[in-house]
């Protein structure tokens, strides 16, 4: 496995990302103008209605199956990151501190963790910038 850093750190899972996103855009096509056809015609309306609200609600399976596993990671890692800077200051951290600040802050080494956790509270910095000041990358390779 490379070594993960600013440049290669972002997961994107191809089956997931771009096949399944595939498999379900051809029936969404399919169904909107069969359904549009449905309308014109005066027939076969409710069989086509059906079928367009099943792929839009694969869809949104799709979609919140993803909002939802992200969701739950963003907790673990809120809490993985409060937990080192206990440990490391003692203090829980700086409340104004926004989630995805504390995504940019977990992937830096313990070395420079809490200075760059002061700093982006105080100077309310982005998840990218954060993760650019990074010197010693604390690599995940776990993350979904």
């Amino acid at each position: 496995m490379t070594e993960q850093n600013f440049k290669n750190h972002a997961r994107i899972l191809p089956i997931y990302h771009y096949v399944a996103l595939l498999a379900i855009s051809f029936p969404l096509v399919v169904t909107i103008i069969n359904f549009i056809k449905a309308v014109i015609d005066e027939s076969g309306r409710v069989q086509a209605a059906a079928m367009l609200s099943l792929t839009v609600a694969v869809l949104l399976a799709l979609w919140f199956a993803r909002s939802f596993a992200l969701k739950a990671q963003d907790r673990a890692i809120r809490s993985e990151v409060n937990l080192r800077h206990f440990i490391a200051t003692g203090k829980p951290l700086d409340s104004r501190l926004r989630m995805g600040q504390i995504i940019g802050l977990r992937f830096a080494g313990d070395d420079e963790f809490v200075s760059l956790a002061q700093k982006a509270a105080d100077e309310n910095m982005g998840q990218k910038k954060i993760k650019m000041q990074i010197k010693n990358w604390k690599a995940d390779y776990h993350r979904v």
